[in-house]
């Protein structure tokens, strides 16, 4: 039956606080197959219901029957026929085609048997009661590479939308996560390809539950194949970006049970999938966290109740979201703005920043949720033209325009409309006459304030009106918090580490401050100083950026990340700039230096706000704007641009600037104040300081370099060439609370090296206690033999990886303080793989592995950069000493098994280094030897296969070029032999499970080789 809508309750869908209920109820039970039984009665209890089927049929004739009943229409069978080879399983489509059907194409046209068209809807986003919610269990597909059963599905009008794999009690969940990798790489898309459709994963192992979209999945898959392809748009995906659920405080809801019982009621999954996702124009697809729904939900109330008691137009109908930078608040006002938009008697939604710079940001970043959603302008002629047309609903601006449009604007439509305003971290000195203003020319009204510092009485101005100093003031009640702490706890930002490295010695007996603070200033701009400063950064650039670790960004093979330089004047900035050219020339070095700045008025802002920098470079002074046209020439000659410092092309310096940031293209940046705030890039890790910062202005500068990107990446490392440690407990102090130093702030070098006990009394082994477990307990070179010794070995060099990939970053971990030798690393490693392929390649059926309860730090691993690059020069040392250097063959040996990537290249180049003698060209005979190889292991398989040799060719060559083995679709079936030659579905089958098998091992073996 189809519902009408009658009366709606305004419930919310992250709930305002979850109290947990006592476990006793099923406390007992530990096995997998027990937590799935008790998951699908409480699914059941929620109003879920449980199917028994376990064929593609019966799901397919389950489809039919939901998106009739939903549809209140009965296909023929000739219909359904047509419906679904056309509108819900099209051949070559995957992951990102039905995840667009779904959120953004879910109303699909069917051609009816009688010539007309219908319209039915996957999923009904409208009345989202009307959608059936069902569950199944240990569904198996066995048209894959391998038969596979899956654990919990959840479908939605028939759809699997969301997938849950469990693990027993006591097992690392990420083995949930990977167990779905697999999945995506066996099974997901077999037969009619269902599976691709599930947009939610949940992994839980009864005790920890969390959640990611499709897309994190999907990601993962590509970036973690052999690193030699070349096409890939996203940064990393791995198990960093899954989510806890919690409640409206913050507080995380992890037993499977209680997220049930929340995340998996009826209403929250049904609002999560039709109102809280967002498909973006780069194919990913976010799922909102709850601190990012629980704030939309309330303002969305703050407006309703507002509207309804008609208190627009006053400070009560509004109010202001703190939400920790780097939490995701762009993401937060543009789903809220999406929102409000379309709600019933608003007539226009402004999302106004306080940065001219950050205007560009903002909309590049609303393009990519939704192309075209907002509107933004270059200039105030072209926003009023915007506040005057009925037909643009989101508009993002400056302060700025706003403040001129409101001046040149006596009277205007726009000032009677009802208009919601959204702000983002507005807190300039102008704000209070701008606040005025709209209280005055506007009636109404909604202001709401977006921040991750907010203005309190401790970092207030001391200037201006007292009544309009504070966020409170400004805005009225604080509506939601989620706070640095949270974010860290939660996994969604990193913590900071910092070093105050001491440039400077006081004089002493200075009793005037003001005299006191100008020879300070004086002595921190010497040359000899900038000097010992620049001199300190490129000495340890690459141990602060990791530039010893490597990664994949991009499907491109990338070493360490990239650094930021905040610096106090442009003065200071020009002399630091040229002294990085100086000892960069001097040392023969190459790292790409790049700095921008403007005008910023010299105005006085509330207490630790950062100046305000435009893109107007028309007011600097000639010295300032010739030097930054010479910075802009060194640019250009390094990427082949053609910018100046000329209005517009100023402007798309500053854009060709941020997106080779973002792709790590630039080594060091140096600012004053552009970039510090707003600017958002995974690859940078390291922000060098030498600026006076605090409070609002510190938080926002440092948290350039807390984004989540990998597991090489575990804080972010701020190096302050001036004492700011009081100012950066006070801004955390404030924007945290009183504990939150421990959290924010990684730990001391010794407590890493020799170990500590934490707040709540739990020791922490440091790393040469572990490493001296580790060579008492295992002989290099010496397996361990059964499986509780593999266990224990995995865990102990799993935990000095990580221990590791922290000390690095210490100046204090000097190569005489690491206990464990280079080249005992390198065989610990290879020991680490043997086991970690051994277990990759046990069968179904064979004893229960201990896969299942480790896991592996493979990309730790894969940061020691073992590259053919690598092994070549290895080559060449060994074809220098003639051929009679056995020791460089071992070391080869060495370096191939211990790295992911070569180990799968290892026949191939051993069988090479048998070809080497004193006539051998090692790099250009290397080149013919792989693509002869290549050449006759590409025979082999198309003569054994009975393959298609010329689409077999053109399948290989598209291959490599997109950098992946395409499983899925009808390419692989176009290469196969007919069916007749061997008979049968199950056959062909057997048959396309062998010839991928044998295509992998030729990928794997190849790519990165050849073009």
């Amino acid at each position: 039956m189809y519902y009408n809508l009658i009366a709606a309750r305004e419930d919310s869908t992250v709930v305002s606080e979850y109290v947990k209920e006592p476990r006793a109820a099923y406390a007992t039970y530990q096995s997998e197959a027990e937590l799935e039984d008790r998951f699908i009665a409480l699914l059941q209890e929620e109003g879920y219901t449980y199917l028994t089927f376990q064929s593609e049929a019966e799901m397919i004739d389950n489809l039919r029957l939901q998106l009739s009943i939903l549809n209140e229409y009965t296909f023929t069978d000739s219909e359904w026929k047509w419906f679904f080879q056309n509108c819900i399983s099209p051949k070559n489509e995957g992951i990102v085609e039905k995840t667009r059907r779904i959120q953004t194409d879910y109303i699909q046209v069917l051609k009816r048997d009688d010539g007309s068209s219908k319209n039915i809807r996957l999923i009904d986003k409208t009345n989202i009661f009307n959608n059936r919610l069902q569950v199944i269990n240990q569904y198996t597909e066995e048209k894959g590479n391998h038969e596979t059963r899956y654990d919990v599905t959840i479908l939605v009008n028939g759809l699997p939308l969301i997938h849950t794999e469990l693990k027993r009690r006591g097992v690392e969940i990420r083995q949930a996560f990977n167990q779905i990798n697999r999945y995506q790489r066996d099974s997901f898309w077999a037969g009619c390809g269902l599976y691709e459709y599930v947009q939610i994963f949940v992994i839980s192992n009864g005790t920890n539950t969390k959640y990611y979209s499709n897309t994190t999945r999907m990601s993962h898959i590509r970036e973690m194949t052999v690193s030699g392809r070349r096409k890939s748009k996203k940064t990393s995906n791995s198990f960093e970006f899954t989510c806890f659920w919690a409640d409206a405080n913050n507080n995380l809801i992890l037993d499977l049970m209680d997220f049930a019982k929340t995340f998996l009621a009826k209403h929250t999954i049904l609002s999560v999938l039709t109102k809280y996702c967002v498909f973006t124009t780069e194919d990913i697809l976010m799922i909102m966290r709850p601190y990012q729904i629980a704030a939309t939900e309330r303002i969305i109330s703050r407006i309703k109740i507002a509207t309804n008691y008609k208190t627009w137009g006053k400070i009560e109908a509004g109010g202001y979201i703190w939400h920790t930078t780097g939490s995701g608040k762009t993401l937060t006002s543009f789903k809220t703005a999406q929102l409000v938009s379309k709600m019933d008697g608003i007539d226009k939604v402004l999302f106004v920043v306080d940065r001219k710079d950050l205007d560009y940001q903002t909309m590049k970043e609303y393009d990519r949720f939704q192309k075209g959603a907002a509107n933004g302008n270059t200039s105030t002629k072209v926003l009023t033209k915007q506040l005057g047309d009925a037909s643009t609903h989101i508009v993002v601006t400056t302060i700025q325009k706003l403040a001129v449009f409101i001046k040149k604007n006596a009277q205007h439509p726009i000032y009677g409309q009802h208009v919601v305003m959204i702000f983002d971290e507005c807190h300039r000195s102008q704000f209070g006459d701008m606040h005025r203003a709209i209280v005055k020319k506007f009636k109404k009204y909604h202001l709401f304030g977006f921040t991750g510092t907010p203005i309190f009485a401790p970092n207030a101005s001391s200037s201006g009106k007292p009544d309009a100093k504070t966020t409170p003031q400004l805005f009225g009640d604080k509506l939601h918090t989620y706070t640095i702490v949270n974010a860290i706890n939660d996994k969604n930002v990193l913590p900071f580490r910092i070093d105050y490295i001491n440039t400077i010695k006081e004089k002493e007996g200075i009793q005037d401050k003001s005299v006191h603070a100008i020879d300070r200033e004086a002595a921190l701009a010497a040359p000899e100083r900038i000097r010992e400063v620049t001199k300190y950064i490129l000495e340890h650039f690459d141990q602060k950026t990791k530039r010893n670790s490597a990664y994949t960004l991009k499907g491109q093979r990338v070493a360490g990340f990239n650094s930021m330089f905040a610096v106090s004047s442009i003065p200071v900035c020009m002399k630091y700039y040229y002294e990085f050219k100086n000892q960069l020339e001097a040392t023969g070095r190459h790292l790409v230096v790049a700095t921008i700045f403007s005008f910023s008025a010299n105005e006085e802002e509330p207490g630790d706000v950062l100046p305000d920098e435009d893109f107007d470079t028309d007011q600097l002074d000639k010295t300032s704007r010739d030097f930054l046209d010479e910075a802009i020439e060194d640019y250009n000659a390094q990427f082949q641009t053609s910018f100046s410092t000329d209005g517009d092309s100023f402007q798309n310096y500053y854009k060709d600037l941020s997106q080779r940031m973002k792709n790590r293209e630039i080594d060091l940046l140096i600012v004053v104040n552009m970039f510090l705030t707003g600017f958002d890039a995974t690859t940078l890790n390291t922000l060098w300081v030498d600026k006076n910062l605090k409070y609002h202005g510190l938080i926002q500068a440092f948290s350039r370099t807390n984004r989540i990107l990998n597991s090489v990446k575990t804080f972010g490392n701020i190096v302050c060439f001036r004492d700011l440690s009081k100012e950066t407990d006070d801004a955390i102090s404030l924007f945290g609370d009183k504990d939150a130093e421990s959290i924010v702030l990684l730990r001391g070098f010794q407590d890493y090296y020799s170990g500590y006990e934490d707040e709540k009394g739990k020791y922490h082994k440091g790393y040469t206690e572990l490493v001296e477990e580790l060579l008492n307990k295992f002989t290099v070179g010496e397996r361990p033999v059964g499986e509780g010794a593999q266990k224990e070995f995995i865990r102990i060099f799993g935990s000095i990886l990580r221990l590791r990939n922290i000390l690095l970053s210490f100046d204090e971990f000097a190569k005489e303080l690491d206990t464990l030798s280079a080249r005992d690393l390198q065989d610990y490693q290879s020991m680490y793989l043997d086991i970690h392929h051994e277990m990759n390649n046990q069968k179904n059926g064979e004893k229960e592995s201990i896969h299942e309860d480790v896991v592996f730090e493979l990309e730790l691993i894969r940061q020691v950069d073992i590259n053919i690059d690598y092994i070549l020069m290895l080559v060449e040392k060994y074809h220098e000493s003639n051929c009679k250097d056995k020791s460089i063959i071992g070391a080869i040996d060495r370096a191939i098994s211990s790295s992911p990537e070569m180990r799968s290249k290892k026949e191939l180049i051993d069988s090479f280094i048998a070809t080497v003698n004193v006539q051998t060209n090692v790099h250009n005979d290397w080149k013919k030897f792989v693509n002869e190889q290549k050449n006759k292991d590409l025979h082999d398989i198309v003569e054994s296969e009975n393959l298609k040799p010329e689409a077999t060719e053109a399948f290989i060559q598209e291959m490599f070029r997109d950098g992946q083995l395409k499983t899925t679709g009808t390419d692989i079936d176009s290469i196969l032999p007919p069916v007749r030659r061997f008979g049968g579905s199950g056959g062909r089958s057997k048959k396309k499970e062998n010839v991928l098998e044998k295509l992998r091992s030729f990928f794997e073996k190849f790519v990165g080789l050849v073009e």
